[in-house]
């Protein structure tokens, strides 16, 4: 696991403590194969908690709501943590990209200039 995927694991672990207590999850240590249903048993007004810590840590590009709309509801039941901070990854991953790229020197982005043809 990358460095990156340790961090974000540990945002949303501490996200986790925030909505559903330290007492519940000291007895589960937060995984990557923690599954939001089974080992955690998160219930819906949870996840509406979680998406708005979410948003407000990583942006509007992390949508919980529209990550989960995507998937049917056998695999929203069984998602795991890591699939969540895989998605995460993804997103701003993404998005420190374009940030990057737009950023970047006008100078690099523009076409060059016609070399002079030799005389001849």
């Amino acid at each position: 696991m990358t460095t990156t995927a340790d961090t974000i694991l540990t945002e949303i672990t501490g996200m986790l403590v925030e909505i559903v207590g330290d007492e519940f999850l000291l007895s589960e240590e937060v995984t990557m194969r923690t599954t939001f249903n089974e080992d955690l048993a998160l219930e819906s007004i949870e996840f509406v908690a979680l998406a708005e810590l979410l948003h407000h840590r990583y942006g509007s590009g992390v949508d919980l709501m529209g990550f989960l709309a995507e998937k049917d509801m056998d695999a929203i039941l069984a998602m795991s943590v890591g699939e969540l901070v895989t998605h995460i990854g993804r997103v701003t991953h993404a998005s420190l990209a374009r940030t990057a790229s737009a950023s970047a020197p006008a100078a690099a982005t523009a076409p060059a200039a016609p070399s002079p043809t030799p005389a001849g």
